[in-house]
């Protein structure tokens, strides 16, 4: 009996260690107007929480682009580098209860991402303001 015990307790930890590894990693984020893929963010944890910061930017020319309308300590930083999504916490399949950074108009939204159920390459961002909201698939690199 004990060793059945053991085994569901190792397999429960083992599918939760596995959820989270799929969040974390480097995904490419697609831009919503010409369907080009934009950035590469890479998505860690830190503590408890995810985040998730802009690794490389695709188009050789905005490479070095700043955030102009950006406020805070973000203010007029490299958007590459900039870490965009903060603070998200696991619940359940996904993460939320965090925010993402929109660099292009410096606003902030609240945030939640999680895998998709259809592909697992598929990363789900979704950015929400109350009840609306923009929903994203990033893909696996």
């Amino acid at each position: 009996m004990n060793f059945f015990k053991t085994l569901f307790i190792a397999v429960v930890l083992l599918v939760g260690m596995n959820a989270q590894s799929q969040v974390v990693g480097k995904w490419k984020t697609i831009d919503d107007n010409t369907g080009e893929p934009r950035s590469i963010v890479e998505i860690y944890k830190k503590g408890d929480k995810v985040y998730g910061k802009i690794s490389r930017i695709l188009n050789e020319a905005e490479r070095n682009k700043l955030c102009k309308e950006c406020e805070g300590d973000d203010y007029n930083k490299p958007i590459e580098g900039m870490v965009i999504i903060k603070g998200l916490e696991k619940d359940g399949s996904e993460y939320e209860d965090g925010t993402i950074l929109d660099p292009e108009n410096g606003k902030v939204y609240r945030c939640k991402i999680w895998i998709d159920e259809d592909d697992p390459n598929v990363l789900n961002v979704r950015g929400y303001i109350a009840f609306l909201f923009r929903t994203q698939k990033w893909l696996k690199v």
